[in-house]
């Protein structure tokens, strides 16, 4: 078999382990190797289970097929319990947490016969105090936050999938600055029992894969809902392009992939336009940051009463900012983005989708953070499927991706258009090239 195993998308490495073309342990041998050469530069893991994880690949080429993921190695973000690994939630107050039984995502998925080879990396609780982790594309530069492990596991070819989560921007943004797509469905849509709760009304899991089809498949399995697979769509799709009012914090490089997918889709038979700014929306920013600081003051409780000493600075800040809040207050806040949903979702009644910024530009360096969420807070707080898109690339030679949002509860439709929209635009960028391709690897 080739070495470049791991470099199989999720999709193909299941339908060769479907037919008994490949071998789980084959597969499960090729991502170690992807690790064990590049982890002590990515720095994409907290923990790693070789032995466990061939032993189960072995039992799974043994016996009957179990699944859609049968045979498939993940990744699953350290902010997810599991049954045998610690889940520290990235900090030091867990630094010797070991929950003993899965998150529901992570039971889905092992029930449907993935291999779980290892926890990665998050920021703290899945805020904004950075990990070690480092972009694949260029280690100097940040992965993004706070699925940054997951993301760059997945952008590095150590694995075809790994499970995130988004609050703010945390699916999203690592996705556009590691080059890859990243899937945080509808609010709810996966269950989050055994996640490290954030803010209760915007907590989302989804997960990070090379190809639109290929986090179908996994979504298929964690909504349990086999439509997921089929992504047919031969219809001219009604794009509404959204600069958002953040735009003025918008990058030359978004800009441009902005103009050049407007017109690439345009070309492409959809009916594209440019969708009107309401004022109102210059307040969705920071209303979702006071919803996910009051929340966040609550979930965690127990860690800011009790062991405040271990939290970084940069959640104090948050967490403190978020008791200040009224509950009052906070009721009024739910109120308002419930309104403000509600005149977004009418916007569906004219567009199949719409196009944004995933980000403000390509990653910063990793010094300076691990960017900011401001083009997703909106479509989080809204709990709107929503996915990045890669195929632009910046001054840095780093990736530019945008992102598509789609109605709530309609995330099938929403993948097939995606893939639709993913299709051409990297077409458009060159011929004969996939998302997968289109930068270096170490």
């Amino acid at each position: 078999m080739s070495t470049a195993l791991n470099r199989l998308g999720a999709l193909e490495a299941a339908r060769k382990l479907q037919r008994r073309e490949l071998t789980a342990v084959q597969l499960v041998r090729a991502c170690f190797a992807r690790i064990e050469q590049r982890e002590n530069t990515i720095h994409a893991w907290t923990a790693l289970q070789k032995q466990a994880a061939l032993d189960h690949a072995e039992a799974l080429d043994r016996g009957a097929l179990r699944g859609p993921l049968h045979g498939l190695p993940i990744g699953v973000k350290d902010l997810f319990d599991t049954a045998d690994l610690p889940t520290r939630y990235g900090s030091p107050i867990y630094e010797r947490h070991n929950p003993g039984l899965d998150a529901a995502a992570v039971a889905l998925c092992r029930h449907a016969g993935a291999v779980v080879i290892g926890k990665t990396v998050t920021t703290e609780f899945a805020t904004y105090q950075a990990g070690p982790t480092r972009n694949p594309r260029n280690e100097a530069y940040t992965p993004g936050g706070s699925s940054s492990g997951s993301a760059a596991a997945v952008a590095d070819d150590m694995v075809p999938f790994a499970l995130g989560s988004q609050t703010a921007g945390s699916i999203i943004r690592p996705a556009s600055y590691c080059g890859i797509v990243g899937f945080k469905p509808t609010f709810g849509a996966i269950p989050r029992a055994g996640v490290k709760s954030l803010a209760e009304s915007l907590d989302t899991v989804g997960g990070f894969a090379r190809s639109v089809p290929d986090v179908a498949l996994f979504a298929s399995v964690l909504m349990r809902d086999p439509r997921m697979l089929d992504l047919a769509y031969d219809g001219k799709p009604r794009v509404g392009m959204y600069r958002s009012l953040q735009w003025r914090h918008a990058q030359s490089e978004t800009k441009e992939a902005f103009a050049q997918a407007a017109a690439t889709l345009s070309r492409a038979g959809a009916h594209v336009e440019e969708v009107p700014l309401p004022p109102e929306d210059c307040m969705l920013v920071q209303l979702h940051s006071d919803i996910m600081a009051f929340e966040a003051s609550q979930s965690l409780a127990y860690e800011r009463l009790e062991h405040a000493a271990q939290l970084s600075a940069k959640i104090q800040a948050v967490l403190e900012a978020g008791a200040q809040i009224t509950a009052e207050a906070h009721i009024k806040n739910l109120a308002r983005a419930a309104e403000s949903r509600a005149r977004v979702e009418q916007w569906f009644d004219k567009y199949d989708i719409l196009l944004a910024p995933s980000a403000s530009g390509e990653a910063p360096f990793a010094d300076l953070g691990t960017g900011d969420p401001q083009f997703s807070r909106a479509w989080t707080l809204f709990g709107l499927p929503c996915l990045n898109l890669p195929f632009a690339t910046g001054p840095q030679g780093l990736p530019v991706g945008l992102q598509l949002i789609g109605r709530r509860y309609d995330d099938h439709r929403t993948l097939a258009i995606a893939a639709w929209v993913h299709e051409r635009l990297l077409a458009a960028r060159e011929p004969d090239i996939g998302a997968s391709d289109m930068w270096p690897r170490g």
